[in-house]
């Protein structure tokens, strides 16, 4: 289940959102339901979903899908971009910019995968968020 407003899910489905910016803005507004109480796990997510972004647009040519899912103990965060190469995770060296954000991604998530399609790819990390619960059917 998706927790966003109407005008959230809108956004997040039609591809309208483009900054990792925008994506923490919608971010915040589906853990105020999804994950009330907030947290380590909360934070995560939002890590999660700026590292995500910040990768398509630095790397992809932007972010041109978007979704957030909630269950108990978790949130799945989706990010799909047009571009079918697969990542190239750079190897750590604290001495160059840059490089820290999959790994980051790869840490805080309980799983990471990525999807080549006709459209491009979709990278999805399942989040381990224990304040998290499942929307009301």
């Amino acid at each position: 289940m998706v927790y966003a407003s109407e005008q959230e899910r809108n956004s997040v489905d039609d591809g309208s959102v483009r900054t990792a910016e925008q994506a923490r803005d919608v971010t915040r507004g589906f853990l105020s339901v999804a994950a009330p109480d907030g947290g380590s796990g909360a934070e995560a997510v939002l890590l999660v979903v700026s590292e995500l972004f910040a990768n398509a647009v630095r790397h992809a040519g932007g972010a041109t899908g978007f979704r957030l899912d909630a269950g108990p103990g978790k949130v799945t965060v989706a990010v799909q971009d047009a571009s079918p190469l697969p990542l190239r995770p750079v190897p750590l060296d604290a001495r160059k910019p840059g490089g820290f954000g999959w790994h980051v991604v790869r840490e805080l998530s309980a799983d990471v995968r990525v999807r080549v399609h006709s459209a491009g790819k979709t990278v999805t990390a399942i989040v381990p968020c224990p304040t998290a619960v499942m929307a009301p059917g």
